[in-house]
């Protein structure tokens, strides 16, 4: 494993490849199984929806569930081979034991990356957390459970309307094999806290509390009278000379009373805060208005993972995000000065990473074409990773996830004005990382029609150049927005991507902010 690195494509396919206790610290912000798709909509004029979905949170029991289930049920060696079984006997074929196989074959790879004293949280969400522990467990150990942290993500949700509102995640936290790096993480006191207990105040104003100086033990030694003022039965709990030093320095608190005990003063602004607790209410969700919001369905406050990696981790430690999604962990993983690697299914994601969140074009990227020869190499070994990206390098477009049975389309977008002459704003787009063929193109402009998008983009590893291909493009016509003309159908070789000519697009909208954006760029504003 490099540090300081992205890298595209599966967790799984990436971590086998990694050393053993090689890592310090993992956080991951799975896909949740909560029900629900994280959608960027398309409409159409019609009426039809055309959606993008940054990633599917709907799991189904499918063939690939199925294999996935089987391998555990035949291997009794594998640390989850009991709790998958034992899930499938409660559970059933079902979507929830699909997502908990998916996550039980990823976190099998974590356990063998996380070192001794390493730490992992996992984040989900109440819909699955219960399973996921018992997964956890048998992977990691019980005994290396640490804590379930639960953070209150939001204040309420006003459509509840038949159940409580579902405003907190849970956050699991377990050890490597040995005692876990701990830095203790304070936070800070609540002004209640404060006027009810640190009510005194010096005569310049400065705020404290008193705690007993009485010994808890019974010391003969501590046994003396101090200014007048006599011991607990057990003796003091300093010295005589600690005592003095304590009165020069002002810190103790004289009661009028003879009969009472001296006390001594513990200062507010010397007070690191409440030691934290496993419920945190202080961290607030991203805001509409906040500078670190990206638009990332999912995407978490900086100062949560921020506590986490400070409480551990150390600096100069390596920090892995197996589905880093919009980089909050790694952004805060370089400020805390910590050696970091995220992944990510999402070529997306990794733009995303790269370009906007850390604005870095620098970054080393594994498992992204950099030339014709690899993105040769990407659409041979891994179609559907290929079709995906090839779709991201149009601007404004974003992938069909569902690969199979896509109707012809690998991804879409939408226009951000609609052309002067055609109803709809929708944009299409194909990709074929095999040999060109003329049908598929033909069938690929009858989808264009049959879905009545404005434009359509062919994509190719290679130029076609065939006088053909040229006259089934021409004869597709033109739209025109605001009074410019623009091909309807385009022919585009991802070659002409490595030499920077894009196709002649109009202004597209961000498939994530639905903003209008600059052409030739994913991410940049208009």
């Amino acid at each position: 494993m490099e540090t300081e690195t992205l890298y595209y494509g599966d967790c799984l396919d990436w971590m086998r490849q990694w050393d053993d206790a090689s890592v310090d610290l993992i956080y991951l912000d799975p896909p949740f199984n909560s029900k629900a798709n994280y959608n960027v909509l398309y409409s159409t004029d019609g009426g039809n929806d055309a959606q993008y979905r940054a990633f599917s949170d709907t799991w189904m029991w499918d063939e690939s569930a199925a294999d996935r289930y089987l391998a555990y049920a035949g291997a009794t060696g594998r640390k989850a081979h009991d709790a998958i079984v034992g899930l499938h006997r409660i559970l059933g074929p079902s979507g929830m034991l699909a997502y908990l196989t998916y996550m039980a074959e990823r976190l099998e790879q974590m356990k063998r990356l996380l070192k001794p004293r390493g730490s992992i949280y996992l984040h989900c969400d109440d819909t699955a957390s219960h399973y996921l522990k018992v997964v956890m467990d048998v992977i990691f150990g019980h005994v290396n459970f640490r804590g379930e942290i639960t953070w209150r993500r939001t204040s309420s949700h006003g459509n509840v309307t038949t159940n409580y509102g579902a405003v907190t995640d849970v956050i699991l936290y377990y050890g490597g094999s040995g005692k876990p790096v701990w830095n203790q993480v304070y936070v800070p006191y609540s002004r209640d806290h404060i006027e009810k207990k640190f009510a005194s105040r010096d005569p310049d104003g400065r705020r404290f509390t008193t705690s007993d100086l009485r010994n808890p033990g019974v010391r003969p030694n501590l046994q003396y009278t101090y200014k007048g003022y006599e011991p607990h039965p057990n003796g003091w709990a300093v010295s005589r000379k600690k005592m003095e030093q304590h009165d020069r320095d002002g810190r103790l608190y004289f009661p009028k009373k003879r009969s009472g005990r001296i006390r001594l003063k513990r200062y507010l602004d010397e007070q690191p805060g409440h030691k934290i607790q496993n419920l945190w209410t202080d961290i607030s969700p991203i805001n509409s208005r906040a500078a670190e919001r990206l638009g990332y369905p999912t995407q978490k406050p900086r100062t949560l993972l921020e506590r986490i990696i400070k409480a551990s981790s150390n600096e100069g430690s390596i920090v892995l995000d197996p589905f880093c999604g919009c980089g909050t962990t790694i952004d805060a993983a370089r400020r805390l000065n910590r050696r970091w690697a995220g992944i990510d299914i999402s070529s997306f994601a990794i733009d995303l990473i790269r370009d906007k969140r850390l604005c870095d074009p620098t970054i080393a990227v594994k498992g992204i074409p950099t030339d014709v020869a690899s993105a040769h190499k990407l659409a041979k070994d891994k179609p559907f990773d290929f079709e995906s990206w090839a779709v991201m390098r149009l601007p404004g477009f974003a992938p069909n996830m569902k690969q199979v049975g896509d109707g012809g389309v690998d991804g879409r977008g939408m226009l951000a004005t609609k052309p002067d002459d055609w109803a709809s704003r929708l944009a299409l787009a194909q990709v074929k990382g095999g040999r060109f063929s003329l049908s598929t193109l033909r069938d690929f402009i009858h989808v264009t029609d049959r879905d009545k998008a404005a434009l359509g983009c062919f994509v190719t590893l290679d130029p076609v150049k065939t006088k053909a291909a040229r006259m089934e493009v021409a004869n597709a016509g033109k739209i025109r927005v605001s009074g410019y003309p623009y091909p309807r159908m385009q022919l585009w070789p991802i070659s002409d991507y490595f030499d920077q000519r894009m196709p002649t697009l109009p202004v597209m909208n961000d498939p994530y902010s639905g903003k209008p954006m600059a052409q030739g760029t994913l991410f940049q504003s208009a």
